[in-house]
């Protein structure tokens, strides 16, 4: 063994590091719009709060749809062509957005970006220019988020192949950290860009890392028994498992299905449906309205040095506290010998207490004139969200046999989606009325737009201990589904 060690290739974590840069591109993609929105892209478009609620609602719901089928996509384009195809849509999607702005101009028969910016803020020729150009973001986050549902289905089929089963958890664990990685960077480059160069570009040049990125995907990826760059000395410590992966696959083909109509007959589903239907919408809603946030209320845009230390610092919190979301339940199984499910559970109690910070977050960040409170609250916040989130899927997996998880994880996803859709659909048009009505709207000692933030605020903190009352309601102790 210790010979084979010594001549074994290591190419399967090149490979890996293909799949970490992947996550991270895919992150900061997303990212582009929510930190160019409140500076340059509101004011050339006269969009209201509404206008962005009904773009970020329909990115969010069109991802979820998108997310049921990519995994059948690229196991019937095969890893290679489907992974290439899934970066290609979506960073043809981000760069397109840099049209937008032409493109409306054009349409409404403008002589140029600069004289459909300067119409009068209200007026029936500012109508027309955000409608239409809301139309034409949509089509851009439709195409955008068509391709980055491929991501997540390509890399953990490429992580199956190029790492035995001992190795997968720790190779899934580094490209998934590009998310956090992505969304550390995104606060750092992205404004810059959009102020040095202008909004345009910093999508375009976001946008084209993934171009570059399919470069090195075309001339380094192949399946490890075609790769020159495998030996065998690699390739036989790659499939160790094969003998044992062909016995579960034999027994999981042995394994009942789910039809569709018959899932939502269980308890459990809706146990499931529920836990991702209140939640998601959060984590969702602070990724694409934090930094507007931070520019309303404390004045600190995101192309500041101060509005983009807040963001880094909020998510730099998501990604250290949210490392402890899968070692609680392990602790209790294992320290204290509960059963998974009531481990799992009880863990998600404690996670579902994290986004109660939120509710401090508007009083406190006013109270001391500081946007740091909210930075750390929302942070804290956020990362019980990540936490409860890798706890949630394995509730699937605790309860129904192996041939229904898939179906039911899709219906899960789905539910998130229409979670999330209708919180960024609610939050933009109560942002706009909040607005418009000033002082006259009122709530908790808050008037105007504030108020509005901290009705919202309110619902993102009381949402998971909802959903884990609903969900232990649903199912108070452990029954697996039996088909």
């Amino acid at each position: 063994m210790s010979t084979q060690k010594k001549l074994m290739t290591d190419w399967r974590w090149w490979i890996c590091s293909l799949l970490f840069v992947a996550t991270t591109v895919n992150y900061l993609d997303r990212q582009v719009l929510s930190l160019t929105y409140e500076e340059f892209i509101k004011p050339e478009f006269h969009w209201s709060d509404a206008n962005y609620g009904t773009i970020t609602s329909f990115f969010s719901i069109f991802y979820a749809i998108a997310c049921l089928f990519a995994g059948k996509f690229v196991d019937w384009m095969g890893t290679k062509k489907g992974y290439l195809i899934a970066i290609g849509v979506w960073s043809a999607g981000a760069v397109m957005h840099a049209a937008c702005g032409w493109a409306t101009a054009h349409l409404g028969g403008f002589d140029s970006v600069a004289a459909m910016r300067a119409v009068e803020t209200g007026s029936n020729a500012a109508l027309a220019v955000a409608t239409t150009s809301v139309y034409l973001f949509l089509l851009c986050r439709g195409i955008l988020a068509l391709g980055e549902a491929g991501n997540f289905p390509a890399a953990i089929k490429v992580t199956a192949e190029y790492f035995p089963k001992k190795d997968r958890a720790f190779a899934t664990s580094i490209f998934n950290a590009g998310a956090s990685v992505g969304a550390l960077a995104a606060p750092l480059c992205i404004p810059p860009l959009a102020k040095a160069l202008g909004w345009e570009w910093a999508f375009v040049i976001i946008g084209g890392l993934g171009f570059i990125w399919m470069f090195f995907w075309q001339f380094m990826y192949d399946k490890p028994e075609k790769s020159g760059h495998v030996n065998e000395a690699e390739l036989e410590y790659i499939h160790q498992d094969d003998a044992e992966e062909a016995a579960e696959k034999a027994a999981l083909a042995q394994e009942k299905s789910i039809p569709f109509a018959q899932a939502f007959k269980y308890r459990q589903t809706w146990s499931f449906i529920v836990g991702k239907f209140l939640t998601d919408g959060v984590w969702w809603f602070f990724l694409f309205w934090a930094p507007s946030y931070f520019s309303n209320q404390f004045g600190a845009p995101a192309t500041s040095f101060k509005g983009q230390a807040l963001i880094f610092t909020l998510y730099l919190i998501v990604t250290v506290v949210s490392i402890f979301g899968g070692y609680l339940p392990k602790l209790f199984v294992e320290k204290k010998g509960m059963h998974p499910y009531s481990g799992r559970m009880l863990a998600m109690l404690i996670f579902a207490f994290f986004p109660l910070c939120s509710l401090f977050a508007q009083p406190l960040g006013v109270h001391f004139n500081s946007p740091w409170w909210p930075a750390v609250l929302i942070g804290l916040a956020a990362a019980g969200h990540q936490a409860w989130s890798a706890n949630i899927f394995s509730t699937v997996g605790d309860m129904f046999p192996k041939g229904a998880i898939a179906t039911i994880t899709g219906i899960g996803a789905m539910a998130g989606g229409v979670g999330s859709m209708i919180i960024q659909k609610v939050a933009g048009n109560l942002f706009t009325y909040a607005e418009n009505a000033g002082a006259a709207f009122r709530f908790l000692g808050f008037e105007g737009k504030p108020a509005g933030y901290f009705i919202v605020f309110c619902f993102c903190g009381i949402a998971y201990l909802l959903a884990w009352t609903v969900m232990r309601a649903l199912v108070p102790k452990y029954k697996p589904v039996e088909l």
